[in-house]
């Protein structure tokens, strides 16, 4: 019988660690509010393109929400053009599991 873990996140479960984890939840925080302000506003890929500084390719591959082709960096400077992005850090709500499952477990199960 295999062991079931219990993830906060999808990003716990698929990340190697809990660094990459909480890149990739961030990362998907930032993808997500701005695709949702681009689309609230109506705006074409170029026009976006154009306000965040960026190319309309990229702009397409954020509305695809293609997170693992934007760094943190980038997506906060993009969200500073239209936005006031903020971080905010808390504790876990929960103590994370013992032994954390990695692609390669996950494929096995």
């Amino acid at each position: 019988m295999t062991e079931q873990h219990r993830f906060t996140s999808i990003w716990d479960a698929i990340e190697d660690t809990p660094q990459q984890a909480a890149s990739m939840r961030a990362r998907s925080s930032l993808t997500m509010s701005l695709t949702e302000a681009i689309r609230q506003q109506g705006m074409t890929q170029a026009q976006a393109a154009a306000l965040f500084g960026v190319t309309q390719l990229r702009i397409s591959d954020l509305m695809r929400g293609r997170v693992n082709l934007f760094s943190l960096d980038t997506l906060i400077d993009m969200a500073a053009a239209g936005m006031a992005p903020t971080i905010h850090v808390s504790k876990p709500k929960a103590t994370p599991p013992a032994r954390r499952a990695t692609r390669k477990t996950l494929a096995h199960a």
